[in-house]
């Protein structure tokens, strides 16, 4: 099922598409929020959604905290190269995560304001994995049970400020909690995960012209491990993010030609299965 959440002519819904059309689920708006992770949504599909403004919001209802991961090996050892910097063992030890800031977080179509104090603002093309039931100490492909459904993540972020924070032996923070971005559509992981594999698409393309392109199948830390490691004496809860970390060259830091993103830049990433996210970068 891929679910949108929107004000339509007005009236917030939650949607389902199919087939480039929008219909109704008809559930209580207000049972929808409480209980999206649980409940069975009904959906109208005798009728056909017809609208003249359409506003996108964050797909689901709530996000209670975002682990964003650090899992494909190309583009951490093309981020570190481009810094003079030498991969370490222990990336190879587990995967490792940090936490982003849920209140600054903008759905598809929204303006992201250009950063006060950076000239390195950057995207970061990720996938986001969303748990749907609570899961604590969880091993290998059991993990993926705890999976509800995926979207399109962009994580921003301010390279200079990072880059300093790191050097001090902690973060990233400031450099990391200023936006995150999530896509127009959440997808059920019915949908998604086949005989415990994911295969999502992902390009990006940057004022419409395409910078990138990769698969989640590339991924060196699969999201059963990311889960299993979130979930180590922690009991993740629904609503929970798992970020997958960036694709390969899905930044603009990995091509180490000093080039940044600039009032006016449009964002745009794209996938066959989970749909897009485009946004316009403000002043």
């Amino acid at each position: 099922m891929r679910i949108c959440h929107a004000i339509i002519d007005g009236d917030e819904r939650f949607c389902v598409s199919r087939d480039n059309k929008l219909y109704n689920i008809i559930n209580d708006i207000d049972e929808i929020k409480s209980n999206f992770f649980s409940m069975n949504l009904n959906v109208d599909y005798d009728k056909e959604i017809e609208y003249k403004n359409i506003k996108y919001m964050i797909p689901v209802p709530y996000i209670r905290s975002v682990r964003d991961f650090y899992s494909f090996e190309d583009h951490v050892k093309n981020s570190r190269r481009n810094r003079g910097l030498d991969m370490v063992k222990e990336w190879y030890e587990f995967p490792v995560f940090y936490f982003s800031c849920t209140p600054n977080i903008y759905p598809d179509g929204a303006v992201i304001p250009y950063p006060r104090k950076s000239r390195k603002f950057d995207f970061e093309m990720e996938v986001a994995a969303v748990i749907g039931k609570k899961t604590k100490n969880c091993h290998g492909i059991e993990c993926l049970s705890a999976v509800h459904g995926f979207m399109i993540m962009n994580d921003w972020s301010l390279r200079d400020i990072q880059a300093k924070e790191m050097a001090v032996g902690l973060g990233p923070a400031k450099g990391k909690d200023y936006a995150t971005s999530f896509g127009r559509y959440y997808v059920t992981s019915d949908e998604i995960i086949k005989d415990g594999r994911i295969d999502i698409d992902m390009s990006v393309y940057i004022n419409g012209k395409i910078y990138s392109s990769g698969n989640i199948s590339k991924i060196y830390w699969p999201f059963e491990s990311m889960i299993e490691r979130a979930s180590e004496d922690v009991e993740l809860l629904p609503g929970d993010v798992i970020g997958s970390g960036t694709f390969s060259n899905g930044c603009l830091l990995e091509s180490g030609s000093n080039h940044w993103l600039k009032p006016g830049d449009v964002i745009r990433m794209s996938s066959y299965r989970l749909g897009d996210l485009e946004n316009t970068i403000g002043d």
